[in-house]
């Protein structure tokens, strides 16, 4: 028996091991595109023309010195080691580390936080990676920022800067990448031929890889990291051949001595130029940002002992031939392919331009992934998200902002037509990045680590002040190129704060207006007017209280549906929501009213179902709750009295057991299969089609007369039809407003409003079953 348990336990290690070692070779197609290909580029730009090269090896030696501590510092030290442990349920990312914040200090600005959403699984657990705070450390840093609002605002902005610059990078890699890839070209031609050949490839290639979007990734992602492989081997196969032909003693520039030398000799120049070779970390964000895609071993274990090698050996190779080659100038400028044999430069070149494709990917990728993050904590107009893959997990598409990006990259490559311009744009938004990551750590150490304070000052002093440096060399260029992610992020940042304003300005107007339970109470169950089959879905932002819209529909019209839902869809403060803590369901008023509130809640990286099953859930959840009530199921939330009685109620088949019977069916059903729970039986079809839901009550003892009655009248007002409300904003800002605030609401607001999308559920809903009510909002 010890012998079986033995044998047992070493396969389950056996199979761990071959899952970790699967995803870290899935993560170089993913994680490590964008970082991979810095070599094309980092010498390039560290020596366009800010540093005078002399007969000695000073300058180059410098230069590796700076890289090698810079790639062994920020990526090696900083991120594998250190800011990859600080992941929100597995997902990592800007956002993640804010939403992290949020949950354990009370400094959300989302405006209707409940205190249900705190008893969401994923809301306390941390896979065991946050101790207990037991000795309160911290705990003053956390009432500073629960008690001041304005220091809320200061993280919120952080964040957004860094999402913004995040934006900016998704513009500025692809051209940089894909450009510096072309320009291995100039060896194969005159210098004529290539200045009109090298910008039209690479407007071909950039326009051929945001055209690809639409299909997603995953179509070709297993083509992704067998490219990067293919890249890493073959720049370290040639860094090791240049350092045994050309100089074997490179390896001395390794010491840090080389760095004060370096500084000590170029001076003014030599700082400068550290804002190209900053360019060797571009990419490493994406090894926090893509956490959620893969584990942290795995990418500690693709990054230690594949990636960081390479890296190494490639800029060692090219500054080996580099310190034999002082004589031609152009060597320096043109970078990384004048160090391959001349053999090899076409196989290459065509490498090259694979890998920076692949680069170029990962980076457009986390650009829609942080756009849907932010959309969903209500930072971001709403926009199409299409989800390219129902099998891999974050595989997203957002048609105007792939087209928007595409525009902007075409426009800088045009526009600049040189990586020394294109370096120091890109440089700036990576730097920027990693600033605002170490300034969120350094909260996250304490907040959530719970450690001492000191060990956060010295965090941030450490990496602070090395990216500093690198942020100072990257803003003194500010006319050279590093003007470009500065103005995009501030405008990117204008449109995200206006936004939040004015989406928290219209729920603070909601919440002044909304109609007081004793209003309705005093209708009576007919609400005053005929109650006709079938179920009203009015949307509304409000968690609790009634919607000003409601009583519009009950003062102005002569009917009203028999069943009506008050339904609010929320993001919460987590990556995903469980099925079964999906919705929240209570009632408005007494039962014979009819009146219920549905909450959705969706994490932040969750996928919005569409209208069919989104509508099964929502009936099902309500039948379940007229079922068990509060008092026999689950959690409740506050009392009756004041409105907000709520009860959790999970959307899986088993929940609905001894509640209801449904039926799926169409004209074009030729299968039938049965589904989960032996009450529930599903016939589906291959083709698309709508579907008509039927709910059977079943006959059993375990439901009450009063329940029975109520889901009866629950289906037959479900087959009736359903009929979806939906508010049609015009929000003005009040009288005797700041004329900074007129502008932000009524031309900056209503611009972003009257062009985002309304909420995901009603965008396939047909038009005959939606009822728009004008509402004017005077903030």
């Amino acid at each position: 028996m010890d012998l079986e348990s033995v044998i047992h336990r070493n396969t389950i290690k056996e199979e761990s091991w071959k899952t970790v070692l699967t995803l870290a070779y899935q993560s170089l197609g993913v994680v490590y595109g964008d970082l991979s290909t810095s070599p094309l580029y980092v010498y390039k730009s560290a020596f366009a023309e800010d540093i005078q090269h002399s007969d000695t090896n000073e300058e180059i030696y410098g230069v590796l010195s700076f890289v090698f501590w810079t790639l062994t510092l920020i990526p090696l030290l900083k991120y594998v080691f250190i800011v990859l442990r600080a992941d929100d349920n597995g997902e990592g990312g800007t956002f993640a580390l804010y939403s992290l914040l949020c949950r354990h200090a009370r400094v959300s600005l989302l405006p209707n936080t409940q205190l249900a959403d705190e008893h969401l699984t994923e809301y306390t657990m941390d896979n065991g990676t946050v101790p207990v705070n037991r000795k309160n450390v911290g705990l003053g840093l956390k009432n500073l920022l629960e008690k001041h609002r304005v220091l809320q605002r200061v993280l919120l902005v952080l964040a957004l800067i860094g999402t913004c610059m995040v934006i900016g990078d998704g513009v500025l890699t692809p051209a940089i990448s894909v450009f510096s890839a072309v320009s291995g070209l100039e060896l194969s031609m005159s210098k004529e031929q290539h200045r009109y050949v090298e910008v039209p490839v690479a407007c071909v290639i950039l326009i051929f890889l945001f055209a690809l979007q639409h299909y997603g990734t995953h179509r070709v992602g297993s083509l992704f990291a067998p490219v990067v492989l293919t890249w890493l081997l073959c720049i370290s196969a040639i860094g090791v051949y240049n350092i045994f032909h050309w100089n074997p003693h490179v390896y001395e520039a390794l010491s840090p001595y080389y760095m004060f030398k370096f500084l000590k000799k170029t001076q003014k120049g030599g700082w400068m130029s550290l804002g190209g070779i900053l360019l060797c970390i571009t990419g490493s964000e994406a090894m926090y940002a893509d956490l959620g895609h893969f584990s942290q071993l795995s990418i500690k274990i693709a990054f230690t002992f594949l990636v960081y090698p390479s890296l190494i050996l490639a800029y060692m190779g090219q500054a080996a031939y580099l310190s034999r080659h002082h004589s031609l100038e152009s060597d320096y400028r043109i970078g990384f392919y004048v160090s391959v044999p001349v053999k090899l430069r076409w196989p290459v070149l065509a490498i090259a331009i694979l890998q920076a494709v692949v680069g170029s990917q990962a980076v457009i990728t986390g650009t829609f992934s942080i756009i849907k993050q932010c959309s969903a904590m209500g930072c971001f107009p709403k926009v199409k998200i299409i989800h390219t893959s129902s099998k891999m997990h974050g595989q997203i598409y957002i048609p105007e902002i792939n087209w928007s990006l595409m525009l902007l990259c075409l426009a800088i490559t045009v526009g600049f037509r040189d990586t020394k311009r294109m370096g120091n744009a890109a440089g700036l938004a990576v730097i920027t990045v990693m600033l605002v990551t170490t300034c969120l750590m350094s909260l996250a150490i304490v907040l959530c680590w719970h450690k001492n304070i000191l060990l956060a000052v010295c965090f941030i002093v450490f990496f602070g002040s090395i990216e500093a440096l690198y942020f100072s060399a990257s803003l003194i260029k500010f006319l050279e190129g590093a003007w470009v992610p500065i103005a995009l992020s501030l405008i990117f940042l204008i449109a995200m704060y206006v936004w939040h304003y004015g989406t928290l300005k219209k729920y603070e107007f909601d919440v002044h207006n909304k109609v007081p339970i004793n209003w309705l109470l005093s209708l009576g169950p007919s609400l005053g007017i005929v109650r006709v089959k079938g179920i009203g879905l009015i949307h509304t932002e409000l968690v609790s209280g009634i919607p000003a819209i409601f009583s519009h529909f009950v003062t102005n019209l002569p009917a009203f549906h028999q069943v009506v839902i008050f339904l609010c869809i929320k993001s919460v403060q987590v990556p995903h929501v469980r099925p079964e803590e999906r919705f929240l369901v209570g009632r408005v008023g007494p039962k014979e009213y009819r009146l219920y509130r549905c909450i959705a809640r969706y994490g932040y990286h969750d996928i919005h179902k569409d209208d069919i099953e989104f509508e099964r859930d929502l009936i099902c959840s309500i039948a379940e709750f007229i079922r068990s009530d509060a008092s026999e199921y689950g959690l409740g939330f506050g009392s009756f009295e004041e409105d907000t009685k709520m009860t959790v109620v999970g959307t899986s088949a088993s929940n609905l057991e001894g509640s209801i019977r449904m039926t799926e069916d169409d004209d074009q059903v030729d299968s039938q299969m049965e589904g989960p729970s032996e009450l529930m039986e599903v016939k589906s079809s291959p083709e698309k089609v709508r579907k008509r839901v039927r709910f059977v009550v079943p006959d059993s003892p375990q439901i009450d007369l009063d329940a029975r009655e109520e889901l009866l009248e629950l289906m037959e007002a479900k087959e009736a039809g359903m009929a979806f409300i939906l508010s049609h904003s015009y929000v003005r800002a009040k009288s005797g407003s700041s004329w900074l605030k007129k502008v932000v609401i009524n031309y900056g607001y209503d611009f972003l409003r009257r062009n985002s999308r309304g909420p995901s559920y009603a965008l396939s809903i047909p038009h005959a079953s939606t009822l728009e009510v004008g509402m004017i909002y005077h903030v």
